[in-house]
């Protein structure tokens, strides 16, 4: 049955291409309302054979989530969790460093080398996280 609905797909798919291109390539105007009409019916015949696949893979993907993970699973939610909230204080500290470096660097040209190590400080908040994550997922 998936079988089918893939062929029925890809030919809605290859049959929309091809008539793109003629028209394309023929370029009149009288030919807008032809093409209008087939590409509502190529949307009306695609987007219920696009839904009907997604729908039935869903329970296919339901049952492979559900295998047993053998406890793994709180090591990649820690791993996750390092790596993005360490992301999310890099991100607030570089938007408060930066902010602060611009304008420091419009008043004294000559701190810019100074203000580039504040934000490269900041940014090793980030480094740091994915170290920690990368560690996490070592032991699993």
């Amino acid at each position: 049955m998936m079988e089918k609905i893939i062929i029925l797909g890809v030919l809605t798919v290859f049959s929309m291409v091809v008539t793109g291109f003629y028209f394309i390539y023929k370029g009149t105007d009288k030919n807008r309302k032809f093409a209008r009409a087939f590409m509502k019916l190529n949307l009306f015949v695609f987007a219920p054979v696009f839904a009907f696949g997604l729908i039935s893979l869903v329970p296919q993907m339901a049952s492979a989530a559900a295998a047993p993970t053998g406890g793994n699973g709180l090591g990649f939610l820690a791993a996750g969790l390092s790596t993005g909230l360490a992301s999310l204080g890099a991100g607030v500290a570089v938007s408060n460093v930066g902010s602060a470096a611009i304008g420091a660097v419009s008043e004294d040209p000559n701190i810019l080398g100074k203000s580039m190590i504040y934000l490269g400080l900041a940014e090793g908040i980030a480094i740091y996280g994915l170290i920690i994550s990368i560690m996490i997922l070592g032991r699993l």
